[in-house]
Protein backbone atom coordinates (compact mmCIF):
# COMPACT_ATOMS: atom_id res chain seq x y z
CA UNK A 1 0.00 0.00 0.00
CA UNK A 2 1.43 3.34 -0.93
CA UNK A 3 1.11 6.17 1.76
CA UNK A 4 0.14 9.70 0.97
CA UNK A 5 2.93 12.16 1.60
CA UNK A 6 0.59 13.58 4.03
CA UNK A 7 0.28 10.48 5.84
CA UNK A 8 4.34 9.76 5.86
CA UNK A 9 4.34 13.37 7.74
CA UNK A 10 1.95 12.63 9.98
CA UNK A 11 3.81 9.32 10.88
CA UNK A 12 7.32 10.87 11.49
CA UNK A 13 5.49 13.76 13.50
CA UNK A 14 3.89 11.00 15.99
CA UNK A 15 7.25 9.36 16.06
CA UNK A 16 9.04 12.61 17.10
CA UNK A 17 7.24 13.48 19.42
CA UNK A 18 7.16 9.93 21.21
CA UNK A 19 10.77 10.15 20.79
CA UNK A 20 11.15 13.50 23.00
CA UNK A 21 9.00 12.33 25.44
CA UNK A 22 11.00 9.42 25.63
CA UNK A 23 14.34 11.04 25.96
CA UNK A 24 16.16 12.46 28.47
CA UNK A 25 17.04 16.28 28.31
CA UNK A 26 20.47 17.20 28.06
CA UNK A 27 21.43 21.24 28.54
CA UNK A 28 24.38 22.20 28.68
CA UNK A 29 24.35 22.47 32.28
CA UNK A 30 23.42 19.15 32.87
CA UNK A 31 24.94 15.30 33.34
CA UNK A 32 29.09 15.87 34.06
CA UNK A 33 30.28 19.46 34.33
CA UNK A 34 33.29 20.62 35.34
CA UNK A 35 32.49 22.87 38.35
CA UNK A 36 36.17 22.91 40.78
CA UNK A 37 38.20 24.90 38.17
CA UNK A 38 37.74 26.55 35.10
CA UNK A 39 40.81 26.31 32.71
CA UNK A 40 40.98 29.02 29.67
CA UNK A 41 42.32 28.25 26.21
CA UNK A 42 41.20 30.25 23.58
CA UNK A 43 42.71 27.44 20.74
CA UNK A 44 39.54 25.91 22.27
CA UNK A 45 37.20 28.36 20.69
CA UNK A 46 36.18 28.11 16.43
CA UNK A 47 36.35 30.78 15.08
CA UNK A 48 36.25 31.97 11.18
CA UNK A 49 39.74 31.83 9.07
CA UNK A 50 41.52 34.89 9.74
CA UNK A 51 40.50 35.72 13.06
CA UNK A 52 42.17 35.27 16.39
CA UNK A 53 41.28 34.87 20.69
CA UNK A 54 42.45 35.77 23.42
CA UNK A 55 42.17 36.20 27.13
CA UNK A 56 41.61 39.17 28.52
CA UNK A 57 40.04 38.62 32.05
CA UNK A 58 39.52 36.15 34.54
CA UNK A 59 37.93 35.34 37.98
CA UNK A 60 34.82 37.61 37.53
CA UNK A 61 31.62 36.90 39.17
CA UNK A 62 28.59 36.89 36.78
CA UNK A 63 30.06 39.01 34.57
CA UNK A 64 27.12 40.69 32.14
CA UNK A 65 28.16 43.50 29.94
CA UNK A 66 31.03 45.14 28.98
CA UNK A 67 32.07 49.45 28.27
CA UNK A 68 34.51 51.69 27.40
CA UNK A 69 35.32 55.03 28.86
CA UNK A 70 36.45 58.00 26.83
CA UNK A 71 40.21 57.08 27.12
CA UNK A 72 39.43 53.47 25.25
CA UNK A 73 39.89 51.52 29.14
CA UNK A 74 37.61 48.47 29.63
CA UNK A 75 35.12 48.40 32.44
CA UNK A 76 32.46 45.23 33.12
CA UNK A 77 29.86 44.80 35.72
CA UNK A 78 29.53 42.17 37.78
CA UNK A 79 25.38 41.09 38.05
CA UNK A 80 25.34 40.23 42.04
CA UNK A 81 22.21 38.19 41.47
CA UNK A 82 22.29 34.97 39.61
CA UNK A 83 19.25 32.64 38.94
CA UNK A 84 19.61 30.16 41.60
CA UNK A 85 19.10 32.72 44.39
CA UNK A 86 22.67 34.42 44.83
CA UNK A 87 22.40 37.57 45.51
CA UNK A 88 25.77 39.23 46.29
CA UNK A 89 27.30 43.19 45.93
CA UNK A 90 26.97 43.91 42.27
CA UNK A 91 30.14 45.88 40.79
CA UNK A 92 31.73 47.99 37.83
CA UNK A 93 35.14 47.11 37.34
CA UNK A 94 37.96 48.39 35.15
CA UNK A 95 39.89 45.90 33.43
CA UNK A 96 43.55 47.21 33.89
CA UNK A 97 45.98 46.31 31.48
CA UNK A 98 47.27 43.28 33.19
CA UNK A 99 43.72 41.81 33.28
CA UNK A 100 43.58 43.19 36.96
CA UNK A 101 40.30 44.41 37.93
CA UNK A 102 40.21 47.36 40.19
CA UNK A 103 36.98 48.10 41.54
CA UNK A 104 35.05 51.47 40.63
CA UNK A 105 31.58 51.06 42.02
CA UNK A 106 29.76 48.85 44.52
CA UNK A 107 25.64 48.42 44.42
CA UNK A 108 23.43 47.10 46.76
CA UNK A 109 22.06 43.71 46.77
CA UNK A 110 19.26 44.73 44.33
CA UNK A 111 20.76 42.76 41.10
CA UNK A 112 21.07 41.74 38.76
CA UNK A 113 23.26 44.60 36.93
CA UNK A 114 22.18 43.24 33.34
CA UNK A 115 23.73 46.04 31.17
CA UNK A 116 26.13 48.94 30.87
CA UNK A 117 27.12 51.84 28.98
CA UNK A 118 29.32 55.25 28.66
CA UNK A 119 27.83 58.42 28.14
CA UNK A 120 29.80 61.95 28.31
CA UNK A 121 31.62 61.34 31.72
CA UNK A 122 29.25 59.00 32.84
CA UNK A 123 28.25 55.29 32.91
CA UNK A 124 24.87 54.04 32.67
CA UNK A 125 23.93 50.79 34.79
CA UNK A 126 20.30 48.77 34.28
CA UNK A 127 20.02 47.19 37.80
CA UNK A 128 17.50 44.73 37.40
CA UNK A 129 15.72 45.30 41.02
CA UNK A 130 14.83 41.63 42.01
CA UNK A 131 14.48 43.04 45.53
CA UNK A 132 13.26 46.54 45.08
CA UNK A 133 12.14 47.11 41.43
CA UNK A 134 14.19 48.08 38.61
CA UNK A 135 16.24 51.22 38.53
CA UNK A 136 18.29 52.58 35.91
CA UNK A 137 22.21 54.14 37.73
CA UNK A 138 24.07 57.01 36.36
CA UNK A 139 27.87 56.02 37.84
CA UNK A 140 30.66 59.27 37.98
CA UNK A 141 34.23 58.01 37.75
CA UNK A 142 34.92 58.17 41.41
CA UNK A 143 32.27 55.67 41.71
CA UNK A 144 29.42 58.02 42.94
CA UNK A 145 26.07 56.15 42.16
CA UNK A 146 22.94 57.60 41.76
CA UNK A 147 19.70 57.05 40.43
CA UNK A 148 17.63 58.13 37.20
CA UNK A 149 14.36 56.38 37.57
CA UNK A 150 13.50 53.14 40.30
CA UNK A 151 10.71 50.93 41.21
CA UNK A 152 10.62 49.89 38.46
CA UNK A 153 8.34 46.43 37.48
CA UNK A 154 10.55 43.57 36.94
CA UNK A 155 11.01 41.93 40.69
CA UNK A 156 10.21 38.83 38.83
CA UNK A 157 11.75 36.04 36.27
CA UNK A 158 12.88 38.76 34.11
CA UNK A 159 14.97 42.39 34.69
CA UNK A 160 15.68 45.87 33.64
CA UNK A 161 17.93 45.61 30.68
CA UNK A 162 19.84 47.57 28.53
CA UNK A 163 20.99 50.67 28.48
CA UNK A 164 22.55 51.81 25.30
CA UNK A 165 22.38 55.74 23.81
CA UNK A 166 20.32 56.65 21.22
CA UNK A 167 20.62 58.69 17.93
CA UNK A 168 18.34 61.62 19.81
CA UNK A 169 20.93 61.32 23.22
CA UNK A 170 18.26 59.51 25.25
CA UNK A 171 18.65 56.37 26.97
CA UNK A 172 16.62 52.93 25.72
CA UNK A 173 16.58 50.26 28.23
CA UNK A 174 14.40 47.39 28.34
CA UNK A 175 12.05 45.38 30.82
CA UNK A 176 11.18 41.74 30.89
CA UNK A 177 7.90 40.27 31.91
CA UNK A 178 7.35 38.83 35.26
CA UNK A 179 6.25 35.56 34.33
CA UNK A 180 7.21 33.00 31.71
CA UNK A 181 3.72 33.82 29.52
CA UNK A 182 1.59 35.93 31.58
CA UNK A 183 0.19 33.91 34.33
CA UNK A 184 1.74 33.79 37.88
CA UNK A 185 2.16 30.47 38.80
CA UNK A 186 3.99 27.27 40.85
CA UNK A 187 7.80 28.55 38.49
CA UNK A 188 7.94 31.58 39.84
CA UNK A 189 7.34 30.70 43.58
CA UNK A 190 10.28 27.87 42.50
CA UNK A 191 12.34 31.01 41.12
CA UNK A 192 11.85 32.73 44.56
CA UNK A 193 10.68 36.49 43.90
CA UNK A 194 6.84 35.13 44.55
CA UNK A 195 7.73 34.58 48.15
CA UNK A 196 9.51 38.13 48.43
CA UNK A 197 6.35 39.79 46.32
CA UNK A 198 2.85 37.68 46.47
CA UNK A 199 1.00 40.14 44.98
CA UNK A 200 3.24 40.88 41.97
CA UNK A 201 2.30 40.01 38.46
CA UNK A 202 2.98 41.44 34.60
CA UNK A 203 1.52 45.31 33.87
CA UNK A 204 0.29 46.03 30.39
CA UNK A 205 1.78 49.49 28.97
CA UNK A 206 -1.97 49.83 27.20
CA UNK A 207 -5.52 48.93 28.67
CA UNK A 208 -6.02 45.25 26.94
CA UNK A 209 -9.45 43.63 27.63
CA UNK A 210 -9.13 39.72 28.65
CA UNK A 211 -10.56 36.69 27.18
CA UNK A 212 -10.83 35.27 30.89
CA UNK A 213 -8.78 32.42 30.33
CA UNK A 214 -7.86 31.21 33.97
CA UNK A 215 -5.61 28.37 35.53
CA UNK A 216 -5.67 26.35 38.65
CA UNK A 217 -2.21 25.36 40.60
CA UNK A 218 -0.80 25.07 44.15
CA UNK A 219 1.73 27.01 46.07
CA UNK A 220 2.55 26.62 49.82
CA UNK A 221 2.14 30.66 50.27
CA UNK A 222 0.49 30.37 53.24
CA UNK A 223 0.47 28.01 56.26
CA UNK A 224 -0.98 25.20 54.11
CA UNK A 225 -0.93 24.65 50.38
CA UNK A 226 -4.33 25.09 48.43
CA UNK A 227 -5.48 24.75 44.70
CA UNK A 228 -5.57 28.55 43.77
CA UNK A 229 -7.16 30.12 40.29
CA UNK A 230 -5.51 32.82 38.60
CA UNK A 231 -5.88 35.15 35.29
CA UNK A 232 -3.20 37.06 33.16
CA UNK A 233 -2.08 40.29 34.03
CA UNK A 234 -3.26 39.25 38.22
CA UNK A 235 -1.57 38.59 41.16
CA UNK A 236 -1.72 34.96 41.82
CA UNK A 237 -4.57 33.40 43.04
CA UNK A 238 -6.92 36.20 41.40
CA UNK A 239 -9.17 34.96 38.70
CA UNK A 240 -10.53 37.10 35.89
CA UNK A 241 -13.64 37.40 33.54
CA UNK A 242 -14.23 37.65 29.71
CA UNK A 243 -14.46 40.93 28.53
CA UNK A 244 -12.36 42.55 31.57
CA UNK A 245 -10.19 45.49 31.25
CA UNK A 246 -6.78 45.52 32.82
CA UNK A 247 -5.61 48.85 32.57
CA UNK A 248 -2.08 49.78 31.47
CA UNK A 249 0.45 52.19 32.67
CA UNK A 250 3.98 53.11 31.76
CA UNK A 251 6.49 51.73 33.28
CA UNK A 252 5.23 48.24 32.16
CA UNK A 253 6.45 44.88 31.88
CA UNK A 254 7.72 43.45 28.55
CA UNK A 255 8.62 46.84 26.93
CA UNK A 256 11.31 48.85 25.48
CA UNK A 257 11.41 52.42 27.38
CA UNK A 258 13.86 55.54 26.68
CA UNK A 259 14.73 58.45 29.32
CA UNK A 260 16.63 61.41 29.93
CA UNK A 261 19.98 60.94 30.94
CA UNK A 262 19.06 63.57 33.16
CA UNK A 263 15.92 61.72 34.51
CA UNK A 264 12.44 62.31 34.18
CA UNK A 265 9.96 60.66 33.11
CA UNK A 266 10.08 57.50 31.03
CA UNK A 267 8.55 57.12 27.74
CA UNK A 268 6.76 54.31 26.28
CA UNK A 269 9.01 53.23 22.54
CA UNK A 270 7.38 49.88 22.01
CA UNK A 271 5.81 46.64 23.90
CA UNK A 272 4.58 43.32 23.87
CA UNK A 273 8.34 41.65 24.45
CA UNK A 274 9.00 38.70 27.13
CA UNK A 275 12.52 39.70 27.79
CA UNK A 276 14.25 42.57 25.80
CA UNK A 277 17.48 41.70 26.82
CA UNK A 278 20.35 43.26 24.33
CA UNK A 279 19.23 46.55 22.89
CA UNK A 280 21.51 47.98 20.07
CA UNK A 281 20.99 50.60 16.88
CA UNK A 282 22.98 50.49 13.86
CA UNK A 283 24.77 52.77 11.50
CA UNK A 284 21.31 53.98 10.29
CA UNK A 285 20.19 54.39 13.87
CA UNK A 286 17.74 52.07 13.87
CA UNK A 287 16.65 49.97 17.45
CA UNK A 288 17.51 46.41 17.21
CA UNK A 289 16.42 43.84 20.68
CA UNK A 290 17.18 40.41 21.25
CA UNK A 291 14.36 38.66 23.03
CA UNK A 292 14.25 35.32 25.34
CA UNK A 293 11.19 33.58 24.12
CA UNK A 294 8.70 31.24 26.31
CA UNK A 295 9.60 28.31 28.30
CA UNK A 296 7.90 25.12 29.08
CA UNK A 297 6.72 26.11 32.59
CA UNK A 298 4.24 27.07 34.73
CA UNK A 299 0.53 27.27 34.54
CA UNK A 300 0.53 27.98 30.60
CA UNK A 301 3.84 26.83 28.76
CA UNK A 302 4.85 27.26 25.66
CA UNK A 303 6.26 24.88 23.78
CA UNK A 304 8.89 25.25 20.51
CA UNK A 305 9.52 28.97 20.46
CA UNK A 306 12.84 30.38 19.34
CA UNK A 307 14.10 33.90 20.57
CA UNK A 308 13.79 36.35 17.79
CA UNK A 309 15.94 39.59 16.55
CA UNK A 310 13.21 42.56 16.56
CA UNK A 311 13.49 45.83 14.75
CA UNK A 312 11.98 48.08 17.00
CA UNK A 313 9.61 50.70 16.08
CA UNK A 314 7.67 53.36 17.72
CA UNK A 315 4.53 52.10 19.37
CA UNK A 316 4.11 48.92 18.12
CA UNK A 317 3.24 45.64 19.96
CA UNK A 318 5.11 42.66 19.56
CA UNK A 319 3.19 39.78 20.66
CA UNK A 320 3.30 39.24 23.73
CA UNK A 321 1.58 36.71 25.84
CA UNK A 322 -0.18 35.56 22.87
CA UNK A 323 2.02 35.61 20.47
CA UNK A 324 5.64 33.70 19.14
CA UNK A 325 6.92 35.75 16.62
CA UNK A 326 4.29 36.70 14.18
CA UNK A 327 2.34 33.27 15.16
CA UNK A 328 -0.31 33.28 17.49
CA UNK A 329 -1.78 30.90 19.89
CA UNK A 330 -4.96 29.24 19.13
CA UNK A 331 -4.91 26.24 21.40
CA UNK A 332 -3.01 23.92 18.73
CA UNK A 333 0.16 25.93 18.08
CA UNK A 334 3.16 25.61 20.30
CA UNK A 335 1.29 22.94 22.47
CA UNK A 336 4.16 20.49 24.96
CA UNK A 337 3.66 17.04 23.57
CA UNK A 338 0.78 15.18 24.38
CA UNK A 339 -0.56 18.39 26.43
CA UNK A 340 -3.05 20.97 25.01
CA UNK A 341 -1.73 24.07 23.77
CA UNK A 342 -2.09 27.63 24.96
CA UNK A 343 -4.99 29.95 24.51
CA UNK A 344 -5.28 32.96 23.49
CA UNK A 345 -5.35 35.19 27.20
CA UNK A 346 -6.36 38.95 25.55
CA UNK A 347 -9.53 39.23 23.60
CA UNK A 348 -8.25 41.83 21.15
CA UNK A 349 -4.55 42.44 20.04
CA UNK A 350 -3.17 45.94 19.88
CA UNK A 351 -1.72 44.95 16.33
CA UNK A 352 -1.00 42.49 14.38
CA UNK A 353 2.90 41.44 15.40
CA UNK A 354 5.32 41.94 12.73
CA UNK A 355 7.80 39.15 11.45
CA UNK A 356 11.27 39.10 13.59
CA UNK A 357 14.36 40.20 11.80
CA UNK A 358 15.38 36.95 12.40
CA UNK A 359 14.61 33.50 14.17
CA UNK A 360 17.44 32.23 16.26
CA UNK A 361 17.28 28.91 18.93
CA UNK A 362 14.90 28.14 20.96
CA UNK A 363 16.07 28.06 24.99
CA UNK A 364 19.32 29.48 22.62
CA UNK A 365 18.89 32.99 25.47
CA UNK A 366 20.07 34.62 23.30
CA UNK A 367 21.40 38.37 24.87
CA UNK A 368 23.72 40.88 24.37
CA UNK A 369 23.47 42.55 21.20
CA UNK A 370 26.12 45.04 19.03
CA UNK A 371 26.87 45.40 15.35
CA UNK A 372 30.19 45.39 13.21
CA UNK A 373 30.83 49.00 11.76
CA UNK A 374 34.64 48.24 10.49
CA UNK A 375 35.37 47.49 7.24
CA UNK A 376 38.90 45.57 8.50
CA UNK A 377 36.56 43.54 11.30
CA UNK A 378 34.74 42.46 8.55
CA UNK A 379 30.80 41.69 8.72
CA UNK A 380 29.96 45.40 8.16
CA UNK A 381 26.45 46.13 9.52
CA UNK A 382 25.54 42.45 10.92
CA UNK A 383 24.61 41.94 14.37
CA UNK A 384 26.45 40.04 16.64
CA UNK A 385 24.67 38.23 19.46
CA UNK A 386 25.97 36.66 22.43
CA UNK A 387 23.96 33.24 23.56
CA UNK A 388 23.97 32.53 27.19
CA UNK A 389 22.70 29.06 26.48
CA UNK A 390 20.03 26.80 27.86
CA UNK A 391 18.74 26.53 31.37
CA UNK A 392 17.08 22.73 31.06
CA UNK A 393 15.34 21.50 32.41
CA UNK A 394 13.88 24.25 34.07
CA UNK A 395 12.88 25.92 30.90
CA UNK A 396 11.81 22.77 29.22
CA UNK A 397 13.45 19.38 27.76
CA UNK A 398 16.27 19.76 24.96
CA UNK A 399 17.64 16.54 23.41
CA UNK A 400 21.09 18.66 23.04
CA UNK A 401 22.82 22.14 24.42
CA UNK A 402 21.56 24.71 22.88
CA UNK A 403 23.08 28.39 22.60
CA UNK A 404 26.74 28.83 24.08
CA UNK A 405 28.23 30.58 21.35
CA UNK A 406 28.09 34.07 19.32
CA UNK A 407 26.17 34.39 16.13
CA UNK A 408 26.06 36.71 13.54
CA UNK A 409 22.64 37.55 11.79
CA UNK A 410 22.22 39.79 8.38
CA UNK A 411 19.75 42.00 9.36
CA UNK A 412 18.99 42.47 5.55
CA UNK A 413 17.80 38.83 5.02
CA UNK A 414 17.42 37.17 8.48
CA UNK A 415 20.24 34.86 8.08
CA UNK A 416 21.90 33.74 11.02
CA UNK A 417 25.88 32.22 10.93
CA UNK A 418 27.83 30.29 13.79
CA UNK A 419 30.64 32.76 14.47
CA UNK A 420 32.15 31.58 17.68
CA UNK A 421 32.06 28.78 19.39
CA UNK A 422 33.63 25.71 20.95
CA UNK A 423 35.23 23.26 19.08
CA UNK A 424 34.10 19.78 19.58
CA UNK A 425 31.43 16.79 17.83
CA UNK A 426 28.39 19.11 19.57
CA UNK A 427 28.45 23.23 20.39
CA UNK A 428 28.18 22.70 24.34
CA UNK A 429 29.44 24.84 27.01
CA UNK A 430 33.45 24.19 28.17
CA UNK A 431 32.42 22.86 31.46
CA UNK A 432 30.75 20.08 29.66
CA UNK A 433 33.61 19.48 26.73
CA UNK A 434 35.95 19.50 29.76
CA UNK A 435 37.67 22.14 27.66
CA UNK A 436 38.93 25.77 28.54
CA UNK A 437 36.46 27.26 25.34
CA UNK A 438 33.32 29.33 25.72
CA UNK A 439 30.80 29.13 28.78
CA UNK A 440 27.96 31.21 28.64
CA UNK A 441 28.45 34.28 26.22
CA UNK A 442 26.56 37.01 28.16
CA UNK A 443 27.44 40.08 26.84
CA UNK A 444 29.47 41.06 23.73
CA UNK A 445 30.90 44.94 22.11
CA UNK A 446 32.72 46.23 19.82
CA UNK A 447 35.90 48.00 20.47
CA UNK A 448 35.35 52.16 20.34
CA UNK A 449 37.58 51.73 17.06
CA UNK A 450 35.28 48.45 15.86
CA UNK A 451 38.79 46.69 15.05
CA UNK A 452 37.71 43.67 17.78
CA UNK A 453 34.86 42.50 19.52
CA UNK A 454 34.89 41.93 23.36
CA UNK A 455 32.63 38.87 24.58
CA UNK A 456 31.58 38.80 27.92
CA UNK A 457 31.28 35.51 29.42
CA UNK A 458 29.04 34.81 32.73
CA UNK A 459 30.78 31.51 33.63
CA UNK A 460 29.69 28.22 34.85
CA UNK A 461 26.17 27.44 35.62
CA UNK A 462 25.44 24.00 36.40
CA UNK A 463 21.40 23.24 35.86
CA UNK A 464 19.29 20.53 37.07
CA UNK A 465 16.08 18.79 38.61
CA UNK A 466 16.78 21.20 41.75
CA UNK A 467 17.71 24.67 39.87
CA UNK A 468 20.39 26.49 38.60
CA UNK A 469 23.86 26.32 40.31
CA UNK A 470 25.93 29.42 39.52
CA UNK A 471 29.86 29.03 39.92
CA UNK A 472 31.81 32.64 41.51
CA UNK A 473 34.65 33.38 40.01
CA UNK A 474 34.60 31.87 36.89
CA UNK A 475 33.51 34.78 34.67
CA UNK A 476 35.96 35.78 31.70
CA UNK A 477 36.12 38.57 29.32
CA UNK A 478 37.46 37.52 25.84
CA UNK A 479 39.08 39.41 22.77
CA UNK A 480 38.46 38.17 18.77
CA UNK A 481 40.92 40.26 15.91
CA UNK A 482 41.03 39.80 12.84
CA UNK A 483 44.44 38.58 11.97
CA UNK A 484 44.29 38.99 8.08
CA UNK A 485 42.03 39.74 5.04
CA UNK A 486 39.14 37.06 4.65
Amino acid sequence: MTRSPQVIAIILLLSLCSCYRILPSDGGGQGSIRTDARPVNPNDIALPAGYTAEVVATGLTFPTSIAFDAQGRIYVIEAGYAYGEVFLEPKLLRVEPDGSLATVATGQKNGPWTGVTYEKGYFYVAEGGQKEGGKILRISPNGTISSLIDDLPTKGDHHTNGPVVGPDGYLYFGLGTATNSGVVGPDNYDFGWLKRHPDFHDIPCKDVILAGQNYTSEIPLGPESEVQTTGAFSPYGTPTTKGQIVKGSVPCSGSVLRISPEGGEPELVAWGFRNPFGLAFNAAGTLYVSDNGYDVRGSRPVWGTGDYLWQVKQGQWYGWPDFSGHLNFDGDKFSPPGEKGPKAVLADHPNQPPSPTASLGVHSSSNGLDFSRSDSFGYKGQAFIAQFGDMAPGVGKVLAPVGYKVVRVDVENGTVTEFAANKGKKVAPASKLKTGGLERPVGLKFSPDGQSLYIVDFGIMETGENGPTPILKTGVIWKISKTENQ
